[in-house]
């Protein structure tokens, strides 16, 4: 278990800074305009739609998805240092640097992701198991977004800010994926893995038996909306700290509140997972995240310490969603196995993966609308420009209502969600 969840660190890092630190590198290192800038990344991450279900299947056919994890991580993390290391003065280079090294990045996490994402379902085929396992790895998910989160704007800070500040970060997070995928490769070493007898033959084929799969059609869409809204708050912590909070480190503050407190509820999540199910349960922590979101409204006439206590229940809510959406993905997957016989669970991730990495970076894309929107001005000093009243209301509105709204709103789609029940999974 400990092994398995330790690649957190690998998933957590990639999905939290791009969406936290990349926007802002962007409008305030490099001066790319605001909307030009959430295209740039946008559209690299679009390309996870096509390489994620290509990855699934390949890992399906090799076997064994570890080596995949070994090779994939360590080019991850020399492909994150250079992102964040681009050599042009221009913005216009600069910013087409950032969209390939981005594109690169994202296509080696793609061969990471999908393998481990669908190991869980290989790993064990105990329902309640499955439970305890994406526990362990969402508490490393958790230690990993605060690890990287909360610490890549303060070396960027430490070490001078501007170009060379955020090179000094994408060496820090590539060096912690390094660490990560290591760790999850030498930790599952001596794990059993269990593996139905023929895959199917064909990706049409697979992706057929997946769209099939009604709960899974359902808990996808619902995933990818609510990490679109994560992702828009997400890209928004760096512009809300400096534009509506006006707290040096406020990036560090808020991320610590955000993802501190989810550490301490992860044993209250499990409880409730056992005593009203996981969709009750995943309903219960996004409406959570919903009403955390939508009081930050106020965040202009609280004080910074009401603001933290705030975005401590928004974490909460973050971390029920997390551990129940992970925990219902492969009693989907050990469903379709066990009704079909088949062993295809890197096409069920690879679909999932590709969902959740095109909503993480769905976020920053809306985010950047609501600051072209607003008329944000952008800057290449490495100093965010002073703002407009409009400006610094589209960054508290692109914080607090689009993410509650889309977060929200997604629970919709769940009533095509029939929650699988222990004599329906393998246990």
């Amino acid at each position: 278990m400990a092994g398995y969840a330790l690649g957190s660190l690998v998933t957590g890092a990639f999905g939290t800074v791009p969406g936290l630190l990349l926007l802002p590198y962007l409008t305030d290192t490099l001066g790319v305009a605001a909307g030009a800038a959430g295209l740039l990344v946008l559209l690299p991450k679009a390309w996870d739609v096509v390489v994620n279900p290509m990855a699934g299947r390949i890992s399906d056919r090799a076997g064994s998805r570890r080596p995949f994890l070994l090779v994939a991580g360590l080019l991850l993390g020399v492909l994150f240092a250079a992102i964040f290391g681009a050599p042009f003065a221009g913005s216009a280079a600069s910013g087409a640097y950032v969209a390939v090294a981005f594109l690169a990045a994202a296509t080696a996490y793609a061969f990471f992701q999908v393998p481990y994402v669908a190991m869980p379902a290989e790993l064990t085929d105990g329902y309640a198991e499955r439970t305890r396992l994406m526990t362990w790895r969402v508490a490393v998910l958790a230690l990993a977004i605060l690890a990287s989160g909360a610490l890549a704007p303060l070396v960027v800070e430490l070490t001078g800010g501007g170009r060379e500040g955020h090179r000094w970060s994408g060496a820090f997070v590539g060096a912690l994926i390094v660490v990560g995928t290591l760790a999850t490769f030498l930790g599952t070493r001596k794990a059993d893995s269990r593996t139905a007898a023929e895959s199917e033959p064909s990706l049409r084929a697979q992706l057929r038996v997946a769209s099939g799969n009604r709960p899974f059609r359902a808990l996808l869409i619902c995933f990818v909306v609510q990490a679109a809204g994560i992702g828009t708050m997400l890209a928004g912590v760096q512009y809300f700290a400096d534009h509506v909070l006006f707290q040096s480190s406020g990036a560090t503050f808020l991320f610590a509140a955000f993802v501190g407190p989810a550490l301490l509820v992860m044993p209250l999540w499990s409880a409730a997972g056992r005593r009203w199910g996981k969709l009750r349960s995943l309903i219960v922590s996004s409406l959570l995240f919903t009403a955390g979101a939508l009081l930050l409204l106020a965040a202009p006439v609280l004080p910074p310490a009401v603001v933290y206590g705030i975005v401590a229940v928004i974490g909460a809510g973050y971390a029920g969603q997390q551990v129940f959406a992970m925990s219902m993905l492969p009693d989907c997957i050990a469903y379709d196995t066990e009704r079909t016989g088949r062993r295809q669970a890197g096409v069920f991730t690879g679909l999932w993966t590709a969902g959740e990495t095109f909503g993480l970076a769905l976020g920053p894309g809306i985010f950047a609308a609501m600051l072209q929107i607003f008329g944000y001005a952008s800057s290449a000093t490495g100093e965010a420009a002073a703002q407009s009243d409009d400006a610094r209301l589209g960054v508290l509105l692109g914080f607090t209502v689009v993410p509650a709204v889309l977060v929200g709103a997604a629970l919709v789609v769940l009533r095509g969600y029939r929650e699988l029940t222990r004599t329906e999974v393998p246990s």
